[in-house]
């Protein structure tokens, strides 16, 4: 799974659970990686990183579960580390924001545009 973010487009802002979250100013989003060997899990990734976007306490949101199941999340993911697969998305929304998840390892979060 890849690590590397398109350095062209995207800037770091911030460092979340050991990994540099980036923007891109273009499209307004937040984009971190994620890969099977990283000692967290997915979803904690997640949460940890649309608390650092949101500038709030990941302890202040609403709980992930409210949105989708954890534990298949971390499952979907595995899956796709184990197997090497890059080509693949799922989304929801999660404490306001559009989250996009890819198999890559890239996951995006999209604010809302009023905060």
């Amino acid at each position: 799974m890849s690590l590397s973010p398109p350095s062209d487009r995207l800037t770091p802002v911030n460092d979340v659970a050991g990994r540099t979250v980036y923007r891109d100013e273009d499209r307004e989003t937040y984009h971190v990686w994620w890969t099977d060997s990283d000692p967290e899990a997915v979803t904690t990734v997640l949460v940890m990183a649309v608390a650092s976007v949101l500038e709030t306490d990941s302890e202040e949101l609403e709980a992930l579960s409210t949105r989708v199941d954890p534990d298949a999340l971390d499952t979907l993911f595995a899956h796709w580390g184990r197997h090497r697969i890059e080509d693949g998305t799922t989304s929801f929304r999660f404490a306001g924001c559009a989250i996009v998840c890819h198999a890559s390892g890239e996951l995006v979060i999209d604010p809302p545009a009023d905060r």
